[in-house]
């Protein structure tokens, strides 16, 4: 299988947490915890990045591992368990080949990381992959959003600057992205600086095209029940609600049969 370069290297993931700044409120991190607790454990987080929910989680006990194609990433993950004498289980995989030595009662794929599997197929390989790391009964949550509807701009532009309070450092992202609703993928391009006393000392641009797939809330539950998921649940944003048809950000629940 041919798979993408991964995405999230130099600039960008070194300025990944300082630009999303504090994560501790998050509406996300309430609902997974709260599903943690009530499905169970072991837990495998998706597309873990530099541990913001993993290292969250286990500093309360809960047995999760993490899984991501970014060995730069996962390397950023590790010194931060460092700081916190914590010692994570952490596999560098794409998941479109998933092969871990474990099964999980709970699966998370936060932060909308199915979608940016943009090929169909791929994508339809990745939650095979999941499924067969699931524990019969075991339960599968993952967010999504629907990234345009009709009659919205379909180009966007957006700038973000922050400072890391370690040393001072700035960071500026200035994003681009393009709508393709033939395809129902974004594009992106992403300009990534690094500022020290107010001079830019390094700058990288990213591109990806495409970057990331929108879904339907139908869309959403085909691609799960496809998978063999049961009882397929829509909920509105990231609480116990039943998404609501006008709902952009949802979450997607599936259960993994008790019998085969």
């Amino acid at each position: 299988m041919n798979l993408p370069a991964y995405e999230y290297r130099g600039l960008m993931a070194e300025a990944w947490d300082v630009l999303r700044n504090d994560t501790a409120n998050w509406a996300d991190r309430h609902f997974y915890l709260a599903v943690i607790r009530q499905y169970g454990q072991p837990v495998l987080d998706v597309g873990c990045g530099t541990g913001r929910l993993l290292l969250d989680y286990m500093q309360q006990g809960i047995d999760i591992d993490g899984v991501d194609n970014s060995p730069e990433m996962l390397a950023i993950c590790r010194h931060k368990a460092d700081q916190l004498h914590l010692q994570p289980v952490l596999y560098e995989q794409y998941l479109e080949c998933l092969a871990l030595p474990r099964r999980y009662q709970t699966i998370l794929v936060p932060s909308s990381s199915l979608q940016l599997i943009t090929d169909l197929a791929a994508v339809e390989q990745v939650m095979a992959r999941l499924y067969e790391h699931m524990l019969p009964g075991s339960v599968i949550v993952a967010s999504f959003m629907t990234l345009w509807q009709a009659g919205e701009p379909l180009t966007s532009e957006d700038e973000q600057t922050a400072v890391r309070a370690a040393d001072g450092v700035a960071f500026r992202r200035v994003a681009r992205t393009w709508f393709d609703p033939v395809s129902d993928s974004e594009h992106t391009e992403d300009v990534y600086q690094k500022i020290i006393a107010g001079h830019v000392v390094e700058e990288a641009l990213y591109r990806r095209s495409p970057a990331t797939r929108s879904y339907s809330q139908s869309q959403a539950r085909a691609l799960f029940e496809r998978a063999g998921f049961q009882h397929v649940r829509l909920l509105s944003g990231f609480t116990s609600d039943a998404a609501k048809p006008e709902d952009r950000l949802f979450t997607v629940m599936g259960h993994k049969p008790l019998v085969a």
